[in-house]
């Protein structure tokens, strides 16, 4: 019992119910905080639901990695949009959500006390996951703008190093890491015979022209490359928990026994409306960006006013802005005085695991235009009024 508790001690609070209830303490607060979109899943989810009651077969446990026709649908969408071949050397299973195929993932490859390498900022789940699994987050920092540095990553592997683990399009920082990036980090991975885990979770969400890159899409990388997929940012799809990921055929086994544990298999009614969503297909995530992306160039446009103390990397990925802001106050006392003070809820940078200076991560992923520019007008004018 005691060592239980020491291993939880050592796993940080998530950060989203915290700010969750400072914002219901202060009524009226608009929330640039949790990272979801403003819109429904399609029509075609919804009416998969009537196909899943009418078989009572459906109310009784299904396969462990998923229903064949969603399988068949995800194959067929990884191939077409991802460039990435399923065969006898890989395989999918469909998770509760991504943040369960990362769970999986590290129960499968790791023993207690290895080491996971994860780029700084993270994405706080993957460090919470990894210090439930006993295992040591080792953190690798980027660069001035969060794009990946190779030589870093390679210099941090150890004997005890059991993957790298990327995200891109990037929570919490919005970077979108290049082609020529990934491919790299996927052969560091490859030669030194660890695991790269890649998270794609917002693989739709890009601008200005840039392009997303799977790296299992290299040729001969299957036997070492995890990628992590999920329905809930692009098809709206959050409180459904259906996400996917592709593994290394030789993972299946251990995998099927975690998931077999924890799950037996991702809600079935869930995953009938995830084959609704995946034939309504990526042209109904395509639409609905045309609105975040206006979003995005009205919350460029306004944080234009704080650029002499609030530094804004290029974010051309997700739905996500970390701005670092020149203050000596802390990120969670600046968070606390923005909702008390002017309504307007954002994260603080530390929950991502940086701590040398002051960050704030903004979210716009959820609020339609209007309000995306009342909230963020009431950020701009929070920040001028408490660091002028």
């Amino acid at each position: 019992m005691k060592s239980e508790v020491q291993r939880m001690q050592a796993v940080q609070s998530p950060i989203i119910p915290v700010v969750g209830e400072l914002i219901r303490n202060s009524p009226g607060t608009i929330s640039l905080g949790q990272g979801v979109v403003y819109y429904p899943p399609p029509p075609e989810a919804v009416e998969q639901i009537a196909l899943f009651l009418a078989q009572p077969q459906n109310h009784k446990y299904q396969a462990v990695e998923g229903i064949s026709p969603l399988l068949e649908v995800i194959t067929a969408k990884l191939s077409a949009e991802n460039q990435i071949k399923i065969d006898r050397n890989n395989c999918i299973v469909v998770t509760a959500g991504s943040n369960m195929g990362f769970m999986n993932a590290i129960l499968a490859i790791a023993n207690p006390g290895d080491e996971i390498i994860l780029q700084t900022p993270y994405y706080f789940n993957h460090e919470m996951a990894i210090a439930m699994a006993s295992c040591r987050p080792v953190l690798v920092r980027t660069d001035e703008n969060y794009q990946l540095l190779p030589d870093a990553i390679e210099s941090a592997i150890t004997n005890k190093t059991k993957a790298v683990v990327t995200i891109s399009p990037n929570n919490p920082t919005g970077a979108v890491y290049p082609q020529k990036t990934l491919q790299t980090v996927n052969k560091i991975c490859r030669e030194k015979g660890i695991y790269h885990i890649s998270d794609e979770a917002y693989e739709y969400f890009t601008y200005n022209g840039v392009k997303h890159f799977s790296p299992a899409a290299i040729p001969q990388s299957s036997d070492y490359t995890i990628s992590l997929f999920s329905l809930s940012k692009a098809y709206g799809f959050a409180s459904w928990r259906i996400g996917y990921m592709v593994i290394p055929q030789h993972l299946l086994v251990p995998i099927r026994k975690i998931q077999d544990t924890i799950l037996i298999c991702a809600p079935v009614i869930s995953q009938y409306a995830a084959l609704g969503a995946l034939q309504a297909g990526v042209n109904y995530c395509r639409e609905k960006l045309k609105a975040i992306t206006k979003v995005r160039e009205v919350v460029l446009q306004e944080l234009q006013a704080i650029s002499e103390f609030c530094l804004i990397p290029p974010a051309d990925g997700a739905f996500y802005f970390l701005l670092k802001v020149q203050t000596d106050l802390g990120a969670m006392e600046l968070v606390k005085r923005l909702i008390h003070e002017y309504k307007i809820a954002v994260i603080p940078g530390t929950t991502f695991g940086i701590d040398d200076g002051c960050y704030l991560r903004v979210a716009y992923g959820a609020l339609q235009a209007e309000t995306a520019s009342v909230g963020i007008s009431r950020l701009v004018k929070g920040l001028q009024n408490i660091l002028t």
